[in-house]
C-alpha cells in the first residue's frame, strides 16, 4: 500500500512538472516605456593640485597648504542641502630614473582634490573664481534624487497606461474580449550627458577673484520601462 502511495506521489508529481513544461496559452509578452526630461540641478566641481619636488615632505607640507587654502573659500559657502564641502584624493609618490641599469628615486610628486557640489550652483560658480591654489579638473551637473523622485511618479504612471492600453489592444486585434496581467517589472533609469567645458582648467589658472565660471545645467532623461506578461481572456 505504501509502495502504491509513494508511485501515485511520484506520478502527480510528474505530472505537474510536465505540465509547467509546457508552453503558455494565450499568453503575450509586453513592454512599454516613458520618459520625460528634467533639468539637472546640482553642479558639482573638482579642484585639483599637482606638486613636485626632491623632498617628500616639502611637496606633502605644499600640497596640505594648497588644499587648506582652497578649503577656507569652500567653506565660507557650505551649506546643508544647498553646498557640500569634501577633500577628494591625497596622493604622493616617488619618480623614478634609470641609474646604473637600475631604477632609483630622484623626486616626488603629489596631488591632492576638493570636491565642491550642490543646488546653489551661482555660490559655486563664484567659488571657482576665489579658490587659487587649486585648479579645475571636472565640472558637471547631476540630478538630485528629490528632483528625480519628484518626477519618477508620473513617469511611472504613463509607462503602466501604456502597457496596459497595448494589452488591451493587442487583444482585441488577436480576437481576444480582455485580458489579466501576470508578471511584470517596473525598471527606472536616468540618462543624458553633461554638456562639455573645453579649456576649464586653464581658464581656472587664470581666474581673478571677481571671475565666475559660466555653467548650464542641461537635461536629464527619467526613463521607466515596464516589462511583464498578460494573459488573454475570452
Amino acid at each position: 500500500m505504501k509502495t502504491a502511495l509513494m508511485m501515485a506521489a511520484a506520478l502527480v508529481a510528474a505530472t505537474a512538472q510536465a505540465a509547467d513544461a509546457m508552453p503558455p496559452q494565450h499568453r503575450l509578452n509586453l513592454s512599454a516605456s516613458a520618459s520625460v526630461e528634467v533639468t539637472r540641478d546640482v553642479l558639482g566641481v573638482s579642484f585639483s593640485t599637482t606638486k613636485e619636488g626632491n623632498d617628500a615632505t616639502a611637496v606633502q607640507s605644499a600640497l596640505k597648504q594648497a588644499l587648506d587654502a582652497a578649503l577656507a573659500e569652500a567653506r565660507k559657502i557650505a551649506k546643508p542641502g544647498a553646498v557640500e564641502v569634501q577633500t577628494g584624493n591625497f596622493s604622493l609618490y616617488p619618480r623614478y630614473t634609470s641609474k646604473g641599469g637600475s631604477s632609483v628615486v630622484n623626486g616626488w610628486q603629489g596631488t591632492a582634490e576638493l570636491l565642491v557640489e550642490g543646488k546653489d550652483a551661482a555660490a559655486i560658480a563664484q567659488l571657482t573664481g576665489r579658490i587659487t591654489s587649486m585648479t579645475i579638473a571636472r565640472v558637471g551637473y547631476s540630478l538630485s534624487r528629490e528632483q528625480r523622485e519628484k518626477v519618477e511618479g508620473d513617469v511611472v504612471a504613463q509607462a503602466i497606461g501604456r502597457y496596459k492600453s497595448r494589452a488591451a489592444d493587442y487583444a482585441r486585434q488577436f480576437g481576444y474580449s480582455g485580458y489579466t496581467i501576470g508578471e511584470v517589472n517596473v525598471g527606472t533609469a536616468e540618462g543624458g550627458s553633461d554638456r562639455p567645458m573645453p579649456m576649464m582648467r586653464m581658464k581656472a589658472m587664470a581666474a581673478s577673484a571677481d571671475e565666475t565660471l559660466p555653467v548650464e545645467a542641461g537635461k536629464a532623461t527619467v526613463s521607466v520601462t515596464v516589462q511583464g506578461t498578460v494573459q488573454l481572456t475570452k
